[in-house]
């Protein structure tokens, strides 16, 4: 099991943040290099507990489906994404919230399981980490940046 722990500092109000989390249109927007759709589910607006959504990108040259549904939800404090179809064994994406002065401690908590075995591990290992990091902290910079010029 892989986990990947970002903090960002955004000078914005709590529901602020916690809301541009959980936008759908702006993470497409923040996703624009791996072309990320909402394909089925709810697929523009805020997203809320017990929703689906299904991605369809391109990540590695390839199309790649994923679609995760919100079990848990504590406006505007945390947010809990989970896989429930797509290439990982698991995948489980918190997001936490918490008020810092007159900014938001942004926590990302990621922790997921490729599959394959060793190969998997090796992929992991060699590139996915390095990838799904760099794609939260390309998220999070658009989100950051989205916030705090609006």
């Amino acid at each position: 099991m892989t986990t990947i722990r970002l903090k960002t500092e955004i000078k914005a109000p709590l529901e602020i943040v916690f809301d541009a989390s959980r936008d759908i249109d702006l993470h497409i927007e923040s996703t624009s290099t791996s072309n990320e759709k909402a394909i089925a589910g709810r697929t523009s607006g805020l997203i809320k507990l017990n929703e689906t959504v299904t991605w369809k990108g391109k990540h590695f040259g390839m199309y790649l489906t994923h679609q995760s549904k919100i079990t848990a939800f504590n406006f505007p404090f945390n947010f809990t994404d989970e896989m429930m179809k797509g290439h990982f064994k698991s995948f489980k994406h918190q997001h936490i919230f918490k008020p810092s002065s007159n900014n938001t401690i942004m926590t990302d908590i990621l922790t997921y399981q490729t599959p394959y075995g060793y190969a998997g591990k090796l992929f992991d290992t060699l590139f996915l980490k390095k990838y799904l990091t760099n794609f939260l902290l390309t998220r999070n910079h658009y989100i950051k940046t989205h916030v705090e010029t609006s």
